[in-house]
This record gives structure tokens, C-alpha cells and sequence, in this order.
């Protein structure tokens, strides 16, 4: 087997569009007229969410095929002492020097779409937004690993600072 397209390509307009099925599918937005909850409601609702779940699953096995990290001519500019991006070739050394960790990434992702899957097939919206919030972390892992780990300091800082106030929040909820 053959890869068509870069890593860059196939997360573009396959494993992104596929991930929003999931994370557009719930949310709740505070405004000034209260909280605006979205969730699965329909069958076709939930279909959408099958569906991103099962190519995200299966597709996320596409990344173990050797291909490209960008399409030809995409170097990736970033630059200076920390640029914000790596190079196709900086995140090819990573991958060459660790393939193990490469695939672990790969198998927690693919591990959350299929928490997805099963939480769609129960059609649970609270749980939706949880395995949501596991895709995000799987994805956002990764990306600091091989995409842009210049970043990783300042999303720590601002996962333990939602941390502090979602405590604070849950805390004011039992007063």
C-alpha cells in the first residue's frame, strides 16, 4: 500500500473534518440569555457522530503508513530559538528516533474514537462530551509532540488553570 497525501494533507481533509463531526456535535455556551446547550438529538445527529468516530478509528491507522510530513514545497518557516512549528523534517527525526512513541499517539486516538463509537451507540450526550473532551487531549498530545511542543509550556499552564476554576466552580455548586 501506498500513501496518496502528507501527513500535513490527510489530517487536513480527512482526520480534521472527521474530528469536528464529534466536536461540534456538543457544547454548552454561556451568554447573556443563559446557557446554550447543544447536543445529538436526532438519529441523524448521532449518525454524524458514527461516522467520525469510525473514520477517525479506522483512518487513524493511515498515519502508520510511511508518507510525507507536509506536501512537496511545504518546509514549514518557523523560525528563531523557538519556533512555533517543527519542520517536516524536525518531526520525520522525532518520529525515526522514537517510532514506538509515533505509534502509542496513533493507538490513544484510535482508543478514543472508538470510546466515541460506543458512547454514540448508547446515544449519551453527557458522555459524548467527555470522550469529546478525550479526543481533544489524545489530539492535542500528539500535536505537541510532533507539531509544535514550543506550545506545551503554555498549554500546561492553561490546563491548570481551567483545572483551578472548574474546582472553584464545582466547590461553589455544593455551598
Amino acid at each position: 500500500m501506498k500513501a496518496v497525501v502528507s501527513v500535513k494533507e490527510l489530517m487536513r481533509f480527512t482526520i480534521d473534518p472527521l474530528a469536528d463531526n464529534i466536536f461540534d456535535a456538543v457544547s454548552w455556551d454561556i451568554t447573556r440569555k443563559g446557557i446554550k446547550e447543544t447536543v445529538p438529538r436526532s438519529d441523524e445527529d448521532w449518525e454524524k457522530v458514527k461516522i467520525g468516530a469510525v473514520t477517525l478509528a479506522e483512518g487513524i491507522y493511515l498515519l502508520k503508513l510511511p508518507r510525507p510530513f507536509a506536501p512537496p514545497g511545504d518546509v514549514n518557516n518557523s523560525t528563531g530559538p523557538n519556533p512555533p512549528e517543527l519542520s517536516p523534517a524536525q518531526i520525520q527525526a522525532k518520529l525515526d528516533a522514537d517510532p514506538v512513541l509515533w505509534d502509542a499517539k496513533i493507538e490513544a486516538l484510535r482508543n478514543v474514537a472508538l470510546e466515541v463509537l460506543e458512547v454514540a451507540n448508547k446515544k449519551d450526550a453527557k458522555e459524548l462530551f467527555e470522550a469529546s473532551e478525550d479526543l481533544d487531549k489524545a489530539c492535542e498530545a500528539c500535536h505537541l509532540e510532533y507539531w509544535y511542543p514550543g506550545d506545551r509550556k503554555a498549554v500546561e499552564q492553561d490546563e491548570r488553570q481551567r483545572a483551578r476554576f472548574e474546582r472553584g466552580a464545582r466547590n461553589a455548586k455544593k455551598k
